[in-house]
């Protein structure tokens, strides 16, 4: 008979105990128990494990299933208020990583772009603080050190020591408060919501004063002032007709002209070359290959007042008159052309025709404008 005694029986190595699993089967952790990990620190207020949650968050984010990615999003966004200042931006990154796979745009949104707004608002004031201890190059923020910038604007009488930090920290982060921001900003309903909030209005009145050339938001704020599902009245002064229009998804005025042309030409409404059908496809759904061809104008555009419209604005500028954003459009001064496509490739756009004006309206509603000024007067 033996004399080595027989082990202690292990609860680990017994399917009794963990569920028909060994060790080796055992379930990993998911996303959403990241999610939850994270929550737990936020909820305590525990600063120092929100980094590795935040860490196994996304360390778990690519191999999550499509289901778990959206149902993280709206989770994580209502984080986003009480994460610590400088990772929480690298939360947004993430929310916006969700929506980017089917995440609920409209409630991931609002935490994204009050964030965006506090990044604006601290980066700016890091520019003012710049300027009035001494000016030069802005930091970088590859190169130069947080803590050195902090130092220098720090002072108890103009900028205390924790709005100096959120100021160092918007600087160094903006770039990733965009990124969150276009994830969601790319979406219709959103859009929406933003602008009859007020919220699209107060973050172009804050993109409009920032002056660190560090950070180029064109693009954002061409993405926040897109219309979608709006009406748009056109009327053309040599044929003395006009048309009732509804846009969605334009991101420039240069991607507007050639659809109007489209429309107008290529239907047969108005006199003139059609575009090519290549230009069309890329101003509508196509995206850019190798080759990028050529647009061509077809109208100067102008508002009621008179004043141009210029292609490298935004169909936002548009004047609104009776309700109805309304353009006209005149003979070019002079030829235009332009490389096709989406400023805003993720979007489609779209404009199409809902009615041809009859002869009697049309002529009512061209009255009340007033012709295009000249060239000379266009250039000042």
């Amino acid at each position: 008979m033996s004399t080595e005694q027989s082990p202690e029986p292990n609860p680990a190595q017994n399917p009794e105990h963990t569920g028909g699993q060994i060790p080796s089967q055992r379930q990993q952790p998911t996303l959403l128990d990241a999610v939850a990990e994270l929550e737990a620190a936020v909820d305590a207020g525990d600063d120092e494990n929100f980094g590795p949650a935040l860490g196994l968050v996304g360390g778990l984010f690519g191999p999550a299933e499509p289901a778990e990615r959206r149902a993280a999003g709206p989770r994580l966004a209502a984080l986003l208020p009480d994460a610590p200042p400088f990772p929480r931006a690298h939360l947004a990154m993430v929310v916006g990583a969700c929506v980017e796979y089917g995440a609920d745009p409209v409630a991931c949104a609002g935490p994204v772009l009050a964030g965006l707004r506090g990044a604006l608002t601290g980066a700016q004031r890091l520019v003012e603080r710049w300027a009035q201890t001494g000016g030069g190059p802005l930091p970088d923020r590859e190169e130069d050190d947080p803590a050195q910038a902090h130092a220098r604007i720090e002072d108890p009488a103009h900028l205390d020591e924790w709005h100096a930090h959120l100021a160092v920290v918007a600087w160094w982060t903006l770039h990733l408060w965009q990124r969150a921001a276009w994830a969601v900003y790319s979406h219709a309903p959103v859009r929406a919501e933003a602008r009859a909030s007020g919220v699209t209005e107060v973050l172009l009145e804050l993109a409009g004063r920032y002056q660190g050339e560090q950070h180029d938001l064109k693009g954002l704020t061409c993405l926040a002032q897109m219309l979608d599902d709006e009406p748009l009245l056109v009327l053309d002064r040599p044929t003395g007709t006009g048309y009732l229009l509804r846009m969605s998804g334009l991101s420039d005025t240069f991607q507007l002209h050639t659809l109007l042309a489209d429309v107008l030409i290529g239907g047969g409404h108005l006199p003139g070359a059609p575009q090519d059908p290549e230009v069309v496809a890329l101003a509508r759904t196509e995206f850019l290959g190798g080759r990028r061809p050529i647009a061509t104008g077809a109208f100067n555009l102008v508002a009621p007042d008179g004043s141009w419209l210029w292609n490298e604005g935004t169909p936002a500028d548009i004047p609104v008159l009776d309700g109805v954003r309304t353009l006209v459009l005149e003979p070019q001064p002079y030829e235009r052309s332009w490389s096709a496509g989406r400023f805003i490739q993720e979007v489609p756009g779209d404009l199409r025709l809902e009615r041809v004006l009859d002869p009697a309206e049309a002529a009512r509603l061209l009255a009340r404008t007033v012709p295009g000024m000249s060239v000379v007067g266009a250039f000042g």
